[in-house]
């Protein structure tokens, strides 16, 4: 995503009026980009969140700019009839790299006289700020939407400038080749594994743990590439069964998405593909569906992400008591079997060792008393009488 993501986030529409610095306590949210991840994460932090930054992917300028160089000068000496804008950091870089090589000029001259579309508003945004204009954009913000645009109106014969976003789709540009437009094509930045995957890897173990609440992906390469590693680790199912059960995943637009309900997960994603409004449906979907909130004899107990809270008293739980919590909670009221409770600990535990565990997490709670033992059965959380 491009643009100012602080202004973004904090004057959409009645997104600043509804903040509270207590709004995400309790959980942890993974980030999986890399460029403009400090905004996104210090909204998250700003709203009392724990952030588990993962960057998936690197989003760098290409190694060398004379191919790039290159390039500029074969779409100046084309002169192309028609330009296609895909993404604002890419559009802004070619133009630093065209005036760097003294080309900056020709290539407004050129694109002033060509018909560019863009692939969404913060392409045209860069466009305008290059002093060009655009004559239209792509009706869901996909590179595949904007060439079936422009093959409706038809190409053949026509010279199109196409500037690439970091990993290009290739088929798009033989679609329009195929349809006998000549394609010339700009690629001012390019999408990286990172060398050190030990973060990703982390982010891995923390989603097939449920610790963390939710995970927010910003481009369909980074959603790639964090399951591959899963895969590559022997963990995708893990990962999968998580997404399916309690931890969410955020897309920022459908083609974020696209992967993800490729691989069977149903992401959450806004209306409006923005990033502030990616933040705002986080905090929603979290504060609407992953608190839970019991009447005990002992008190109201709220368990928001790792933190339970009872009548203003609160205690983080780590990974394994927070399985066995979440168990207990689910059914209040209902006694848990000890062979049941045992499925949230690891190396398939016996009763001692699943007695043990419901010790430290009785010591961990804000009130040890919460966690009734039922004789021979199993474990239950109580429910206050409505007496």
């Amino acid at each position: 995503m491009n643009g100012v993501i602080v202004a973004d986030v904090e004057t959409d529409a009645g997104f600043a009026a509804g903040f509270r610095p207590d709004q995400l306590e309790g959980f942890r949210i993974g980030v999986t980009s890399d460029r403009r991840s400090e905004d996104l994460i210090a909204a998250f932090e700003r709203r009392g969140a724990e952030v588990l930054h993962a960057p998936a992917i690197r989003i760098a300028a290409v190694d060398d700019d004379a191919e790039l160089t290159r390039d500029t000068a074969a779409i100046i000496e084309a002169r192309p009839d028609l330009m296609l804008a895909t993404t604002s950091y890419g559009v802004r870089r070619w133009f630093e790299v065209a005036d760097a090589a003294g080309l900056g000029a020709e290539l407004t001259e050129v694109l002033t006289r060509a018909r560019i579309l863009v692939r969404g508003p913060k392409a045209r945004g860069a466009i305008r700020a290059a002093g060009l204009e655009d004559r239209g954009m792509s009706v869901d913000e996909t590179t595949a939407s904007l060439v079936d645009q422009v093959l409706e109106e038809g190409v053949d014969g026509l010279t199109i400038a196409v500037q690439l976003h970091g990993f290009p789709d290739v088929a798009q540009i033989d679609r329009l080749r195929d349809a006998g437009a000549r394609v010339l094509t700009a690629a001012p930045y390019r999408w990286s594994l990172p060398e050190d995957s030990t973060r990703v890897l982390r982010l891995v173990d923390a989603i097939c743990t449920g610790s963390v609440d939710a995970v927010t992906f910003t481009s369909a390469p980074a959603v790639d590439a964090l399951l591959a590693t899963a895969e590559q680790a022997g963990k995708l199912g893990a990962v999968l069964d998580a997404f399916a059960d309690g931890v969410t995943a955020a897309a920022v637009g459908p083609v974020t998405a696209a992967p993800l309900e490729a691989a069977g997960i149903r992401p959450i994603a806004p209306e409006r593909f923005r990033m502030g409004a990616l933040i705002r449906l986080v905090c929603e979907h979290l504060e609407t569906t992953a608190i839970r909130r019991v009447a005990t004899p002992q008190g109201t107990v709220e368990l928001r992400g790792r933190l339970v809270v009872v009548d203003g008293r609160s205690a983080s739980l780590s990974p394994t008591s927070l399985a066995l919590f979440r168990l207990l909670l689910a059914d209040p009221g209902r006694v848990v079997a000890r062979s049941e409770l045992a499925t949230a600990l690891p190396d398939d535990p016996d009763d001692h060792a699943v007695d043990m565990a419901i010790s430290r997490l009785r010591r961990s709670l804000p009130v040890p008393d919460l966690i009734a033992t039922v004789i021979k059965r199993g474990y239950s959380i109580p429910v206050r009488s409505l007496d």
